[in-house]
């Protein structure tokens, strides 16, 4: 999975790469996080509870820090497991640009994941990572700009209340996929119930002419003709 982005951040570039160091502010930052310990400049672990669909687990990882350039540039490398829901492992590319008195922040992500998690979808897996992706930059603007600490979650949130984004898109995704087969179906139902109509307006027709009624096959060809058009018009 590959994953790209750019934020920019009203706050000078020394103080964005301060805190993209800081543990306290990574812990605020990060969805679901529950620990997270800096063991040195370049290193840290921490434990996760993620929700991706139907899968919830809690994932305990560790984290490198490489290519340091200060205070443009670094490399995260880590992996996490989540026992039988699976792993998630990778490296993102995070660079600071100056423009100004901002700084532009932008990263790309190349991620691969195993076990139940690598069985729910792509473009579910995606989407969930990208919402998470804008929750923590979100978070993380807001306190470099303020310069203080992230605002309290919701009480819903913190229930985990409300639709998923990654379910809600896969279940679009889903629909529109699957759009054209119900959409057969339903043609082909109605393309019965039209020749079983014209069936039974044939027998009657073919019944009554046979007795002679109302001016013989003639007139009955014309009034079945004008059924055949009620009911494909009831059926429209």
């Amino acid at each position: 999975m590959d994953l790209s982005g750019e934020y920019r951040i009203a706050a000078g570039r020394e103080a964005v790469w301060a805190a993209l160091n800081d543990a306290d502010v990574l812990r605020q930052c990060i969805p679901g996080c529950k620990e997270l310990e800096k063991h040195s400049d370049t290193e840290m672990s921490a434990t996760v509870v993620a929700k991706v669909g139907p899968v919830k687990a809690t994932f305990k990882g560790a984290v490198t820090l490489e290519d340091l350039n200060p205070p443009e540039s670094y490399r995260i490398v880590g992996e996490g497991k989540g026992g039988v829901a699976g792993f998630a492992k990778g490296g993102a590319d995070v660079r600071l640009a100056e423009d100004g008195g901002e700084t532009v922040l932008s990263y790309d992500v190349k991620a691969q994941v195993g076990g139940k998690l690598a069985q729910l979808g792509s473009r579910l897996i995606a989407s969930t990572a990208r919402k998470m992706a804008d929750d923590f930059f979100g978070t993380f603007k807001g306190i470099v700009e303020d310069g203080g600490e992230a605002a309290a979650p919701s009480a819903a949130a913190m229930a985990g209340d409300g639709p998923d984004a990654g379910v809600i898109e896969e279940a679009k995704t889903i629909a529109l996929d699957h759009a054209p087969e119900a959409v057969a179906e339903a043609a082909e139902a109605v393309e019965t119930r039209i020749e079983k109509a014209v069936h039974d307006v044939e027998v009657e027709v073919e019944a009554a002419a046979g007795r002679g009624v109302l001016g013989g096959p003639m007139v009955w060809g014309l009034i079945a003709l004008a059924g055949v058009i009620v009911v494909l018009a009831l059926m429209g």
